[in-house]
């Protein structure tokens, strides 16, 4: 796996990078060519393909996480953001981290039809499907793929609780789904809003819309009917810690009932892009942010422990904490989201099957 040129800058990616991932077992650095050039930047355009899979819910047991199972439309994700915790996903499938995450994208067009499989099978027990929580179901490509729709449909049809977490207004072009099953208990979103400043955004996390239109977003899910959550997701220290309070009453005007705070997480490659990114963007402040990210992760650049992880611990992340609850009290939030209702899942006839004469 190749290094881009330190020097190079990428337009509209957040990586500047492709870093071996931790499973290669060969690796190769880019030196200067000692010609007097100015360096350009290779195109670096989005390639997607297509898998096949054999099963789309994925399970986990994390006590951190309020969910039992997720899916994911796509891997990889094009959003780019700089701090994604799921960029060591794409070593598994032997791409790089970096610049391979944002651009080297996979779709699982027969997510929908899957799905539908799995729902009906014999002592399928229900609980809610968490969508987003590892790679964004409205990243751009879902405007041409339409992937994340068909599973709603499905989700729709079955009655089955959906819980999504987005960035993208994409979502929007869905209300005519979300809204019905809203009201019946069975739908409710986050929308992540990292910074109210435009600018930092565009750097951070460049192809996602900025932070005045996804709170556009939470007002119409909103006034569709839609319980929203603010993810004000993840807070860096020394970056946009301050912004925590402003963040919460942007979106809690907005429309949004409830929220979320999560620290900053760099683990594995993640770390080193960070670094690079920082040291890009912001090297007035770079030890600065770094040192304090290692001192709520006990000295180290991230703590995976549960518990920790998405909180941190010491005195930074305890005044996080109060901050944050007592936003939350000033502001009016509700404790949690509405719970979503897991009794009325039934399953569709499907196209040729005789109906039930009782």
């Amino acid at each position: 796996m190749t290094m881009q040129r330190p020097d190079l800058h990428h337009p509209g990616r957040a990586a500047q990078s492709n870093p071996a991932n931790r499973f290669d077992r060969l690796q190769s650095q880019a030196v200067d060519d000692g010609w007097d050039l100015p360096p350009d930047a290779p195109p670096h355009r989005t390639e997607v393909t297509v898998e096949k899979p054999r099963k789309v819910i994925t399970r986990n047991t994390s006590p951190d996480l309020p969910f039992d199972r997720s899916l994911n439309p796509y891997r990889g994700c094009e959003h780019g953001c700089i701090y994604c915790f799921a960029r060591p996903t794409h070593a598994y499938l032997g791409l790089s981290p970096g610049l391979d995450f944002e651009r080297r994208l996979i779709a699982r067009p027969d997510a929908p039809r899957v799905l539908a499989d799995e729902l009906s099978r014999p002592g399928y027990q229900v609980a809610p499907i968490a969508i987003g929580t590892n790679t964004d179901p409205y990243q751009p490509i879902e405007r041409d793929r339409g992937i994340m729709r068909a599973i709603l449909e499905v989700l729709r049809d079955f009655r089955h609780p959906v819980a999504i977490t987005t960035k993208g207004v994409l979502i929007e072009r869905d209300l005519d789904i979300l809204g019905p099953m809203a009201e019946a208990g069975l739908a409710h979103v986050g929308i992540s809003v990292t910074t109210l400043d435009p600018t930092l955004s565009r750097v951070m996390e460049p192809r996602v819309p900025s932070p005045t239109r996804r709170l556009q977003t939470i007002e119409r899910l909103a006034a569709a009917g839609v319980p929203v959550r603010v993810m004000a997701s993840p807070m860096i220290p020394a970056l946009t810690d301050h912004e925590l309070e402003s963040i919460l009453a942007a979106a809690r005007k907005a429309g949004a009932t409830t929220a979320a705070m999560i620290t900053l997480r760099l683990p594995l490659e993640v770390s080193e892009l960070f670094r690079d990114w920082l040291h890009q963007h912001f090297p007035d402040r770079a030890a600065r942010v770094m040192a304090r990210v290692r001192e709520i992760h006990g000295g180290r650049d991230y703590d995976p422990a549960f518990g920790k992880r998405f909180s941190g611990q010491g005195p930074w992340a305890d005044l996080m904490r109060a901050r944050y609850r007592g936003a939350l009290r000033r502001l009016g939030y509700h404790e949690n989201s509405p719970a979503l209702r897991c009794d009325i899942f039934k399953i569709p006839p499907r196209a040729g099957q005789q109906l039930s004469l009782f």
